[in-house]
């Protein structure tokens, strides 16, 4: 299978230009013994390159080409198959942009296709190398330093001894985890994640359980967790619980059920942010968003969580517009290495910064992520990077710190 990689990266400090001409003969050589074509721009900082070929040879030109110490911040822009070759007729080869005008620049490669049609007209690919030699998106290449240029380190004065359910006949517990604002050094708010009494998934929680008893018992253990967030003394953090769309709609008077549980338990509903997951369709769209203006009209916050990981999630966008999305872990995984998440999370980005929505990420495992994410516009974190979530307790937050400062 013809397989077409396209990625850019950073040339590392230090590294001489003649050092890139050996890489790039070095290269040349490499790729005509495993029938790999491809073409190499180079603007004094950034390359973008474009390898094709055979997918196994392929994919393994690209690994050996990320472990690669003269450029770093390595992102696929794209992976893709087609029929036929674009450049076939050359292993790798260089074109320095500091030397040509960038129109003359795009004809020489033009002139090197051997599917000239596809490249004149529409073709992904030399949009891709279009872009770069305009540098039209120079903008959106952020350089994102080391891993280990960050330490992080807990702050025990922010954590929360643990305690016990309120309940011991309760069905249900919950995990705590917070939301911080890292430079700051500010915990934003806290998440009550379901759990069962001895720690277990949502979906264990929820085996065997269907219709209206599945909303039933989602609305039920708000109870539980209104009344450990009292437990835990939070002070004035808002603190946010995780709900099933369709119970507001299913389960008759569940706005008025939330109200009087944050009540008896000492919270006031401006403390209080349910977040709707797009994990099952919304059937009943104008029921529910009816339900959210009650919320909204009560003074509680309304938030969509795991933004882009299931049904209708711009759908509700349009339909009603949130205090606050939580971008889903799936969507922030690896981003410092995935131009296609990039450019996805900039447009979520964009679109709630119109909006005048908050924006957070959640499920941040990496200081490659948080890094990127940081350096796109995005403040508010939640993870395991910062704070794992605790049964019956909140963890201590580890906040970042730069090596170099300490």
């Amino acid at each position: 299978m013809l397989t077409t990689i396209i990625y850019r990266s950073h040339i590392c400090k230090n590294v001489p230009f003649e050092s890139v001409m050996d890489m790039v003969a070095a290269a040349k050589l490499r790729n005509d013994q495993a029938d790999v074509t491809g073409i190499l721009l180079f603007n004094g900082t950034h390359f973008l390159q474009l390898i094709e070929g055979p997918e196994e040879s392929v994919l393994k030109i690209y690994q050996h080409i990320c472990q690669d110490e003269r450029h770093c911040n390595i992102v696929e822009l794209l992976c893709d198959h087609g029929p036929t070759r674009r450049f076939g007729k050359t292993g790798m080869e260089l074109f320095d942009l500091r030397e040509h005008d960038s129109e003359r620049v795009l004809q020489t490669v033009l002139d090197k296709g051997t599917s000239k049609y596809q490249l004149i007209y529409n073709d992904r690919a030399l949009k891709f190398l279009r872009t770069f030699v305009s540098a039209t998106e120079k903008e959106n290449y952020f350089e994102i330093p080391p891993a280990d240029s960050w330490v992080f380190i807990p702050d025990e004065g922010e954590s929360h001894t643990n305690l016990a359910a309120p309940d011991n006949t309760a069905d249900c517990c919950f995990a705590f985890q917070p939301m911080v604002d890292p430079f700051a050094q500010e915990i934003i708010s806290t998440e009550a994640l379901l759990r069962t009494p001895g720690g277990g998934s949502p979906e264990i929680y929820f085996a065997g359980l269907t219709g209206n008893e599945l909303y039933q018992a989602d609305l039920n253990s708000k109870k539980v967790a209104f009344a450990m967030a009292s437990a835990l003394k939070l002070g004035k953090h808002s603190v946010s619980v995780n709900l099933l769309p369709m119970a507001l709609v299913m389960i008759p008077d569940a706005v008025n059920f939330l109200l009087r549980e944050i009540q008896i338990n000492g919270l006031v509903p401006e403390q209080v942010t349910i977040e709707f997951t797009e994990c099952e369709v919304i059937s009943r769209i104008d029921e529910f968003t009816d339900a959210v203006r009650q919320l909204k009209s009560a003074g509680i916050n309304v938030a969509i969580d795991h933004f882009g990981a299931g049904f209708g999630g711009l759908l509700l966008l349009a339909q009603f517009q949130p205090d606050r999305i939580k971008i889903n872990r799936e969507l922030i995984k690896d981003v410092h290495k995935s131009g296609p998440r990039q450019a996805i999370i900039q447009a979520i980005i964009k679109c709630c910064a119109s909006l005048e929505i908050a924006i957070s990420a959640v499920g941040v495992e990496k200081p490659e992520e948080w890094m990127w994410l940081e350096s796109a516009g995005i403040t508010h974190f939640q993870g395991n990077l910062f704070a794992s979530a605790r049964l019956s307790g909140v963890a201590a937050v580890a906040w970042p710190e730069r090596k170099a400062d300490l």
